[in-house]
């Protein structure tokens, strides 16, 4: 079994309501990131559409079904190169619309997160808000949970995913201007007290005057950036983690004689507040 593995986490400028030159930039960047080695590839939130629409009315023909054509074209690069992908798109079912990011590999569609949490911001003003429970993928470079960019401000998602037994967790987002605290500060947070590997994958550009910020990251289960973007431009960020080091949570300070454990020393009796739909 396989311990190390190469993640590429991209930092695109998608073109608003151009779906066709957005998804040759993403075939582009998978073909080099498979290239340079990296076995999962993690693109931003809505890379194949565009986040800042007016209206649902607008973004309804960028709007694709999954499994669907976007899906389809990624099943062949990912079987093609032998990677696995994650992608974001905006996603219609019957009269529903939802802020989706996919996990594709070489034998296909393996699953899909809707995003839960939505902000008064861009396309998530209009859609529907994610149905579906948190679920981790079971693959062979490792137990892989997906939230996206609001999603992180609430560290419930990345708990419920660790205790699931998630080795790493992927985060496609569209940071604005002046959110620099959360890749600065949340996402290293969210690893560290999960003791999990995290990728966030930023986009970046001007959008509707509106700039995006980039800064996308690779971390380690200790929270450490193991590699982040060197600027706002587009780029690949590259990282290798550890998925044992994911899997034992127990910390031992020899130095200091004490040990930690974030999993088998909390107390969930106690977090009755949190889980008490009724506040």
């Amino acid at each position: 079994m396989i311990d190390t593995v190469t993640i590429a986490a991209v930092q695109m400028e998608p073109i608003l309501m151009q779906n066709k030159n957005n998804l040759y930039n993403i075939i582009s960047k998978i073909i080099t990131a498979s290239e340079e080695g990296a076995q999962l590839i993690v693109f931003p939130e809505c890379a194949l559409s565009g986040y800042l629409f007016t209206s649902l009315d607008e973004a309804l023909p960028y709007m694709e079904n999954v499994p669907g054509p976007f899906t389809n074209e990624l099943n062949k690069y990912a079987k093609k190169l032998n990677v696995y992908i994650i992608a974001g798109l905006l996603e219609k079912e019957g009269d529903k619309h939802f802020n989706t990011a996919v996990l594709i590999g070489p034998d296909g569609l393996i699953g899909k997160y809707r995003k839960i949490h939505l902000p008064f911001l861009g396309i998530d003003r209009f859609i529907d808000k994610g149905d579906r429970e948190f679920k981790v993928y079971n693959t062979p470079i490792g137990n892989i949970g997906i939230h996206i960019c609001y999603d992180c401000n609430f560290p419930e998602c990345a708990r419920v995913m660790s205790l699931m037994g998630a080795d790493i967790l992927a985060l496609p987002t569209n940071w604005p201007q002046g959110r620099q605290r959360i890749p600065e500060h949340i996402v290293l947070c969210r690893a560290y007290e999960n003791k999990v590997n995290f990728v966030a994958a930023n986009r970046t550009g001007i959008e509707r005057n509106v700039k995006f910020i980039g800064l996308s990251r690779i971390l380690d289960t200790s929270g450490e950036i193991i590699a982040g973007a060197s600027d706002d431009s587009e780029q690949i960020v590259y990282g290798s983690i550890s998925l044992s080091a994911a899997r034992q949570k127990q910390v031992v300070f020899k130095e200091r004689e004490f040990e930690i454990n974030f999993f088998k020393d909390r107390r969930p009796e106690f977090y009755g507040e949190i889980t008490d739909e009724r506040k």
